[in-house]
């Protein structure tokens, strides 16, 4: 007996053993997707567009299951070295933020053609016709078929903070704090002054660019200089530099509007002040973009976030809800709904 069961053990190893040679081999799990993003220099705290980008996309990648990571230069003169250490990291997307990471952006994607590549303010045609060079590449006939250009409106939305701004003045004088004088910022302004406009033609109109988008105490000091001469509604249009522009016109019993970011959330010190804020949902052009990558649907051209499709519009009015009149309230209901049905009417297409 203890034969016969000595037999049938090792018939049974055999057969197991033969077994497993032909059974298939178990497929290696899929690689890890990759997501690095590079924001300006020194901005992961901005309470604005660098930090709302880094946090939509992050979120998406966790959502995912994709591995995430972030850059951020020492220097603004920095982005091409940054975007190259980046990448040594094997992103398989790359999310830049900025215009003025434009060519960097470019360059990267013409020498990573494997590499998908999105940024937000800037616009690449989904050509491939800009190997000579990188001036090509923002044209019509050249273009990245490996980039998706993340834009937004600034003009519409910064329209409808004119609008109310003009209506809400008291002195007939409202001023823009403004960051660099690129063309989203330039958007920005040349869509609330013409809203402003629209309301009071002959209002006075005050505005100062600052090449910096991280200096508050720069801001304030702008904001203030505007506030001397008559300006009761602020309109900070600068990323981090603006929120000094918000406490300024908070700190004189002012008004103010925030920029990219419900910022009553974002700057705490100058809620009292904050009438609305002008906001791009950069977080949510952002997830879109990593979603949509992970799923396979993120091609090379350009996105636009509109009044019309929600990508663009104003915060809540939280405190002031009650504080501004319904004839105010009703001027920006009717100035979106026109934008809407024909967006040219802000003037700064």
């Amino acid at each position: 007996m203890n034969k016969i069961r000595l037999q049938a053990f090792l018939l049974l190893t055999a057969l197991t053993v033969v077994a497993a040679a032909c059974a298939p081999p178990t497929p290696a799990p899929a690689p890890v997707l990759k997501v690095g993003v590079l924001i300006d220099a020194n901005s992961e705290n901005d309470r604005s567009f660098n930090e709302y980008t880094l946090k939509g996309a992050r979120e998406a990648a966790a959502e995912e299951g994709l591995e995430f990571f972030y850059f951020s230069p020492d220097s603004t003169s920095d982005f091409e070295r940054s975007l190259e250490s980046l990448i040594a990291e094997g992103p398989d997307l790359v999310i830049t933020v900025g215009f003025r990471m434009g060519d960097a952006t470019a360059k990267a994607a013409l020498r990573y053609p494997d590499v998908q590549f999105a940024i937000m303010d800037t616009a690449f045609y989904p050509g491939a016709g800009c190997a000579e060079t990188v001036a090509d590449c923002y044209t019509e006939e050249g273009g990245l078929s490996n980039v998706t250009s993340l834009m937004f409106a600034e003009d519409e939305v910064a329209y409808l903070a004119g609008v109310l701004a003009a209506c809400m003045s008291e002195t007939g004088a409202i001023g823009s704090v403004a960051g660099m004088e690129i063309p989203p910022v330039v958007r920005f302004v040349a869509g609330f002054q013409n809203g402003a406009r629209s309301v009071q033609p002959a209002i006075r109109l005050l505005n100062e660019y600052i090449p910096d988008f991280n200096d508050p105490p720069a801001g304030k000091v702008v904001a203030q200089d505007f506030i001397s001469q008559g300006a009761d509604v602020i309109f900070g249009v600068a990323g981090n530099t603006g929120s000094g522009a918000l406490i300024a016109a908070q700190e004189a019993g002012l008004m103010a509007i925030g920029v990219d970011v419900d910022q009553y959330y974002t700057v705490p010190e100058a809620q009292s002040a904050l009438l609305t804020s002008a906001s791009k949902n950069v977080d949510i052009a952002a997830a879109t973009a990593v979603r949509d990558f992970a799923n396979g649907r993120l091609t090379g051209g350009i996105r636009t976030a509109t009044l019309a499709n929600g990508g663009v519009g104003l915060s809540p009015y939280h405190e002031w809800d009650a504080r501004i009149p319904e004839t105010c309230k009703n001027l920006v209901s009717a100035a979106r709904e026109a934008i809407v049905a024909d967006p040219t009417l802000t003037g700064a297409k």
